[in-house]
């Protein structure tokens, strides 16, 4: 099945609130202890769209991703922004996550539409790839197509995690699949089922986070819920169960063994779901309000949670000026 995307049909899909736009990105591992960072920074870029963010802290700085330019960012405490790494192959950066022990930054590459110069009729709504940055210096080391594992069907490469062996698991939100890509670059279907699909045109899965126990959480965003999947055995993965309706869920983040934050977008809302049975369960300790800004995703900066801001609705005229200010925001529940 083809998927053909106007700008026209994306904003009505992300101004109706029907899904949640790309999430983006996971848990950071192993961060150093770090300053009290702003409450708020904020960055003007013209119409950048990030959807993807995780902290450095070897530089003190921000990753961030781009719907519109698929150029990856830093960004400074002071607002200073400036391109990490491009090539010409980003359509629009979705989910990022930096895998710092071995000086990876990995980011989802997918094509909504949203970026006029690089979006094609052969790429638009049918990409999903993996492109993978030394980063330290920026180098691209690895691009992998994931789409091709599965030709002719709708794709949106969304959020990432890596495993303790350095295995990147991608979710596919316009197909129900999770792809594996091994250190060596070799890319696999990980866990594909009709269970995890959402209707035609909206999206599916979403945010993913490791838990070093030895399974996956997975968001799945239509249906409100995370999924936990098996590393040993992923055809046996199972909701979370939970009082809570997470619908718009999009990134999430492992904050601690027992502690699962998920950004909602559509519910402008950071929820901290806590477990004390190794995620067969988990009930709501507490949640942060955003405002009517759509946040996407989140990251660790030392002991401290911060939730990017990405203005989505003005995405494809929603706004006119365009929206130019971004911000990455401190999580206080």
């Amino acid at each position: 099945m083809s998927y053909s995307f106007s700008p026209r049909a994306f904003s009505a899909l992300l101004l109706g609130g029907l899904l949640s736009v790309a999430s983006s990105c996971s848990e950071d591992n192993g961060a150093l202890p770090s300053p009290v960072g702003p409450n708020t920074i904020t960055f003007t870029q013209p119409a950048l769209y990030p959807e993807g963010v995780q902290y450095n802290d070897k530089t003190n700085n921000f990753f961030v991703s781009s719907l519109t330019r698929g150029a990856i960012g830093q960004v400074q405490d002071n607002g200073n922004y400036r391109v990490f790494a491009d090539d010409a192959r980003l359509v629009s950066t979705i989910g990022l996550h930096l895998d710092a022990d071995r000086k990876r930054l990995l980011a989802a590459v997918s094509d909504p539409g949203a970026n006029s110069s690089r979006s094609t009729a052969a790429t638009a709504g049918q990409l999903a790839a993996l492109a993978i940055f030394n980063s330290d210096n920026s180098k691209l080391d690895t691009f992998v197509n994931l789409g091709a594992l599965r030709p002719g069907q709708g794709h949106f490469a969304n959020d990432i995690t890596v495993d303790a062996q350095g295995n990147a698991y991608i979710t596919d939100s316009f197909s129900p699949i999770i792809y594996k890509v091994d250190l060596r670059g070799n890319a696999s279907v990980f866990l594909e089922s009709s269970q995890l699909a959402a209707p035609a045109g909206a999206f599916g899965l979403n945010g993913i986070a490791y838990h070093p126990d030895g399974y996956l959480l997975v968001a799945q965003s239509t249906q409100g819920v995370v999924y936990k999947v098996p590393l040993s055995n992923p055809a046996a993965f199972s909701p979370v169960a939970s009082a809570q309706n997470l619908e718009g869920a999009d990134g999430i983040l492992l904050q601690d063994n027992r502690t699962l934050l998920v950004v909602s977008n559509s519910q402008s809302t950071v929820f901290r779901l806590t477990s004390t049975d190794n995620f067969a369960s988990a009930t709501v300790g507490g949640n942060f309000a955003t405002g009517n800004v759509f946040p996407t995703t989140l990251t660790r900066r030392g002991s401290e949670t911060y939730v990017l801001y990405a203005y989505l609705s003005a995405l494809f005229g929603g706004q006119n000026p365009p929206v130019s200010d971004f911000s990455i925001n401190k999580v206080r529940f």
